[in-house]
């Protein structure tokens, strides 16, 4: 019986005249949009400079531009054609 009557009390819901949209509740909205574009922000500049430091050989990685890649000419050194 306490559960009907709970679930009752819940679907009616709160009266129109006791909710109202204010402006504390639009600049707690507008602070979380902009933590959240300052966290979107902070995450970007970070991977950026995750990956220059990878690109760099920084943790263990060949170095990007080095000269052990392998060339797509015919013949070059390190091609997949050349013969030993």
């Amino acid at each position: 019986m306490y559960t009907l009557t709970l679930l009752a009390a819940a679907q009616e819901g709160p009266a129109p005249e006791d909710v109202k949209a204010g402006w504390v509740a639009l600049l707690i909205f507008l602070l979380l949009a902009l933590a959240v574009a300052f966290l979107g922000w902070s995450l970007t500049k970070q991977l950026r400079k995750a990956q220059n430091a990878k690109d760099a050989g920084a943790y263990g990685d060949e170095p990007v531009g080095s000269a052990t890649e392998i060339s797509d000419e015919p013949g070059a050194p390190g091609s997949p054609t050349q013969s030993s």
